[in-house]
Order: structure tokens, then C-alpha cells, then sequence
């Protein structure tokens, strides 16, 4: 699947592997120059000559706002601007339960979870206004909105994230600045092999064979750019309902 974003410029954070490096690739695909920023310089350097002349990468620790401040000043100087950001960058540690878990632990997940994302909507603003447009695509969960033994950190962090997808579209819509989650559901990557691990709560019983793949959020986050995905701003756009799936093209 490709879709129509040729002209474009798009940073993704946590692009490394996962959803994140997915992403990348699908964006490429369709015609967007991108900008990989993560803290594996090696992975995404890698990654970025796969892709071609399109892409650069740069080391982004998204808990550091000069990180990403200077990941988009990148993306404005090597291509002229930024049109759409992917705050995709995430971790689920510390899986524990409240009682047990560990504070700095704890505070260093919401740097990532929730600082980083509000440190990529702080630096890209100014980029998109200086654009007359852009796209925002916050990367959601469904613990955003349900509680999950051993994951406060994961599930607050993510609460916050839906909150600052509205608070840009509140604030920004009228300057046609879009802002949109995803909630992917489980998907196959490095986040799933953790959660198996802890043997905390449901989802860690699930067999791999019902997470879907990277490729499948990649898809609904390009899609999300598009103008087809306006009608989902300022919401999350999950991706485990049916309908969602069919009109990414997911499904027939």
C-alpha cells in the first residue's frame, strides 16, 4: 500500500525498529522525505541508507528537548520544512505493580512517554506554522483509556498522550495543524516480547499469532496524513475495529 504524500517532509521518533522503522519505510514509499530520529544512531543510520537519498537520520533522546528541537531543524534544513510528525517513540517498562515499582524508573517512562511527545509538539510547531499546515501523529493505546495491572506508568503515560492530542487540535485546528492518535492494538515487535515476559495481566498470556504486524499501523499512520484521515483529528483512530481497518486498506 502506498499513499499520496509525495512533497512531504516527516520526522519519526523511535525509529529504529518496530512501528517506528515500519513508518519510515511507508512514508518513503509514498513519495515523503523523511527524518529518523532515535537513540540507536547504528540502527537508524542503517536504515536510513536502506531508504535513499530521501532520508537522514540523527540520535534523538525524545526525553532531551534539544534532541528534538535539533531533529527538526534537521528535517528544515535538509528538506525545507516539516509537514508531519510521528511521535512514535515509547517504552513499557517498569512493568510493575504499583506497590512494587521502582520512582525513577517510573519518572524516566513518562519522560519518554509523555515529555517526548509534548517536547516533538513543542519543537514542530513552529516549523508547521512557518508551513501554513501539518500533521501530527501521536502514537496511542488502548491503555490510554483502560487500566492494566503493572502498567501505571504505560497506561498514564498514554492517557496523557490522548490529552495532548486534543489540546493541539483544540489550540491548532484553526490553523490547520492536525492533530490524530493511533491506537494500534498488539502489535509483533521487541514491546510485545517485554510484556510476555512479565507475566503480568492479560495481554501477556496472547499468543504471538494475534498481534499484527509493524506494516499494519505504518499503513494507518500514513493513511492519518492524508486528508482522508481528517475526520479521526483530535481523537485516537483505532485500528483493532473493523471499519478502521477496511479504510486504510487493510482489508477488502
Amino acid at each position: 500500500m502506498q499513499y499520496d504524500l509525495n512533497g512531504k517532509t516527516a520526522l519519526v521518533t523511535g525509529a529504529s525498529r518496530g512501528i517506528g522503522a515500519a513508518t519510515a519505510r511507508m512514508l518513503a514509499a509514498s513519495g515523503a522525505s523523511v527524518v529518523l530520529a532515535a537513540r540507536s544512531a547504528d540502527e537508524i543510520s542503517r536504515l536510513s541508507g536502506e531508504i535513499g537519498e530521501q532520508a537522514a537520520a540523527v540520535r534523538c533522546d525524545v526525553a532531551r528537548y534539544e534532541d528534538v528541537a535539533a531533529a527538526v531543524d534537521l528535517a528544515v534544513s535538509k528538506f525545507g520544512g516539516l509537514d508531519i510528525l510521528v511521535n512514535n517513540a515509547g517504552m513499557i517498562d517498569p512493568i510493575a505493580r504499583l506497590g512494587d515499582s521502582d520512582p525513577e524508573a517510573w519518572g524516566a517512562a513518562i519522560d519518554v512517554n509523555v515529555k517526548g511527545v509534548y517536547h516533538g509538539i513543542r519543537a514542530a510547531l513552529p516549523a508547521m506554522k512557518a508551513r501554513g499546515s501539518g500533521v501530527i501523529v501521536n502514537v496511542s493505546s488502548g491503555a490510554a483509556t483502560s487500566p492494566l495491572e503493572g502498567w501505571s506508568a504505560y497506561c498514564s503515560g498514554k492517557a496523557a498522550v490522548l490529552m495532548l492530542t486534543r489540546m493541539v487540535h483544540n489550540e491548532y485546528a484553526g490553523e490547520n495543524i492536525r492533530c490524530v492518535g493511533l491506537s494500534p492494538g498488539t502489535v509483533a515487535t521487541d514491546m510485545q516480547r517485554a510484556i510476555k515476559r512479565s507475566g503480568i495481566n492479560p495481554v501477556s498470556e496472547l499468543d504471538w499469532s494475534v498481534h499484527i504486524p509493524p506494516e499494519w499501523p505504518a499503513a494507518a499512520i500514513a493513511w492519518l496524513c492524508t486528508d482522508a484521515g481528517r475526520p479521526h483529528d483530535g481523537e485516537d483512530f483505532v485500528l483493532r475495529l473493523e471499519e478502521n481497518r477496511r479504510a486504510v486498506g487493510l482489508i477488502a
